[in-house]
């Protein structure tokens, strides 16, 4: 009895100290110690040797007539000069901000250069330590004019790619309801096939933009950061929404909650989209733009199926239908807009990603319904679904190039 009164008995001092002070003590210790490291560690460190480390990265590129303005942002440890800018090997006059670009700092270069439309060209910037920085242009076309037309265009460019072809593959709601159960199960693989290839093309392509970024704030990392951060908000609200059926006991939440969760994921990946469309026209790319608007399109109208295939036993108001086909559609509105506006690629990569960590969330929600008599997830009908869902958004990804 001694020995277990011993065992049991407070830690010395825990009952003279208060909780909150033993767990702030220790991190004002920390928060101290870094902040001394960071002011006094240019002094107490040795000093740094050799030619400095100069990092441009060229984030946007405009072209008006007469003029180049070029955006760069400094990504390296020490400050940058840019001393003389050539294109295509001949030396330009240039206006800048401040002389000095430090770290993570952005400047606008603005080159008085008589480009002509349709020409390659390549812009080479000279640093006063002697670096070089190329960055191509190629093919020169003007950039529009982003005002209240423009913006209204890119908006029902995101009608057109998003609202229109998700509401029309929700038409399929009735045929659905006619069908047998077993069929049913296969379209509601179909659309964990279709959701997949969602999902692995929206990585492919975040961690492409990522790559490609100046890196400042993150680069291909940022797609997994903002899958990650999806799935987890994806799965709280999932587990909040299902606490809150079986508080109501309504028989069709379940249904409608899947279906929820589906338009959140697709929405979610949408706006990815939304952002490519955006700024190919942003960047004056109207060809790439167009064909864009028809192959995303033409993509999209199976995700009206997806969202819908939960809801065979259901049996849901228009209101709510609606209410599923613009949280799936209406986010590539907002990613045209944010495209034209002003596009970039830490925060495109940041966004794809939190559409796949949606579309991975809702495929293991998903998965449950696939079974069948024998508890059997993968059987000949889900697994033909699954290949079929694949197969569709292969063929029709075809039609998208970028």
């Amino acid at each position: 009895m001694e020995s277990h009164s011993a065992t049991s008995r407070p830690a010395l001092g825990s009952k003279r100290l208060p909780t909150w002070l033993l767990g702030g003590l220790p991190l004002a210790l920390i928060v101290v110690a870094l902040g001394a490291f960071a002011l006094l560690g240019d002094q107490t460190l040795p000093e740094r040797t050799g030619p400095p480390l100069e990092e441009l990265a060229v984030e946007q590129t405009i072209l008006r007539p007469g003029s180049i303005e070029i955006a760069v942002r400094n990504t390296g440890p020490d400050a940058v000069e840019v001393a003389q800018v050539a294109v295509n090997d001949q030396f330009v006059d240039f206006a800048a901000g401040a002389r000095e670009i430090g770290r993570l700092e952005a400047q606008t270069l603005t080159l008085d250069y008589p480009w002509q439309e349709g020409s390659p060209y390549n812009v080479s910037l000279l640093t006063s330590a002697g670096g070089t920085i190329e960055h191509e242009i190629p093919l020169a076309v003007a950039t529009p004019e982003p005002d209240g037309g423009f913006y209204g265009l890119m908006a029902l460019l995101g009608v057109y790619v998003g609202v229109i072809p998700v509401a029309l593959g929700m038409l399929l709601l009735p045929f659905l309801r006619r069908i047998d159960p077993g069929w049913v199960r296969f379209f509601l693989a179909l659309t964990v096939g279709l959701l997949g290839y969602l999902a692995l093309d929206g990585l492919l392509e975040g961690l492409e933009i990522g790559q490609g970024s100046a890196g400042a704030f993150g680069g291909a990392g940022l797609v997994l950061l903002g899958a990650g951060l999806a799935y987890l908000l994806l799965t709280a609200l999932d587990r909040f929404m299902a606490a809150k059926r079986e508080r109501a006991a309504s028989a069709g939440a379940s249904a409608f909650r899947l279906s929820l969760m589906i338009a959140i994921g697709i929405g979610l990946h949408n706006l990815g989209e939304g952002l490519a469309i955006g700024s190919a026209y942003a960047i004056g790319s109207l060809a790439l733009g167009a064909f864009l608007v028809i192959g995303f399109a033409l993509h999209n109208t199976t995700e009206g199926l997806a969202i819908v295939a939960p809801l065979t036993d259901d049996r849901p108001s228009l209101g709510r239908l609606a209410l599923l086909g613009l949280i799936a559609g209406a986010p590539a509105i907002l990613g045209a807009v944010i495209g034209a506006a002003a596009f970039n690629a830490e925060l495109a990569a940041l966004l794809i990603g939190v559409g796949v960590g949606a579309i991975v969330q809702v495929i293991q929600q998903i998965a449950p319904t696939l079974r069948d008599s024998l508890g059997r997830i993968l059987q000949p009908l889900s697994v033909g679904g699954i290949l079929t869902g694949i197969a569709i958004m292969y063929t029709t990804g075809l039609l998208v190039t970028a």
